[in-house]
């Protein structure tokens, strides 16, 4: 069983001189999901290398047992700071993708044209897709066989207008995730803000927000 994870490679959030990237707890969370299901875990970035971790996923409070535990994990280290150039990845003899969050997705990988190449290959081929919080970012072009979006008619979630606004970005990011799947026609649906909340339609996974993380990437597990 080998699954992708493809992280951002986006530091800088909008125009506020503030760093963002990936959210530790949406990596480390189903990282661990499938390493203990016993899956061959790949990692990607469009740079390759070390991703940017957000330092406001990184403070004392958002710390999590599975953040702790990569952080005590030499070896999940090693792996982060050497992703894989994303333009060199095939989408051949993986059996599913899965992208992490944070605000970094929303500059790059949702214009990432080999990220919506992978998306576009994974679907045609029915293989399990999964997007957790501002990750479902990357089904901004995504396409199915017929032309219209990705998420067109299917049931989707992700990081709402209002969590968005109870983080103060909703002026500085470029576009609010939980409008754009609307938008694309996904049938939007939301739980409580930053209460666990997946939703899951054929093969695609999305995740609500952080402590979605989890569960989202045991929904993909359960497709395979």
């Amino acid at each position: 069983m080998k699954i992708l994870m493809v992280l951002t490679s986006h530091d800088q959030l909008g125009d506020t001189g503030k760093k963002t990237g990936f959210w530790l707890e949406e990596f480390a969370a189903p990282y661990y999901v499938f390493k203990e299901a016993g899956a061959n875990v790949t990692l990607a970035s469009p740079k390759g290398g070390q991703p940017p971790l957000d330092p406001s996923s990184d403070t004392d409070d958002a710390q999590t047992d599975d953040t702790k535990r990569f952080k005590a994990d030499e070896a999940a280290q090693k792996d982060l700071a050497n992703t894989a150039v994303l333009s060199t990845i095939s989408a051949d003899g993986f059996d599913a993708i899965f992208y992490p969050g944070g605000h970094g997705p929303l500059w790059d990988l949702a214009e990432d044209s080999d990220s919506t190449a992978l998306i576009e290959t994974f679907a045609a081929k029915d293989l399990p897709i999964g997007a957790v919080c501002h990750a479902p970012a990357v089904f901004k072009h995504t396409k199915n066989a017929d032309g219209k979006p990705l998420v067109s008619g299917k049931t989707v979630t992700g990081f709402t207008n209002s969590e968005e606004e109870g983080v103060g970005l909703t002026d500085v990011v470029p576009f609010l995730v939980e409008d754009m799947l609307i938008n694309n026609g996904g049938e939007y649906r939301k739980g409580e803000d930053w209460a666990s909340f997946v939703v899951v339609d054929g093969k695609l996974v999305t995740g609500q927000n952080p402590v979605s993380s989890a569960e989202a990437a045991r929904k993909l597990l359960g497709l395979l």
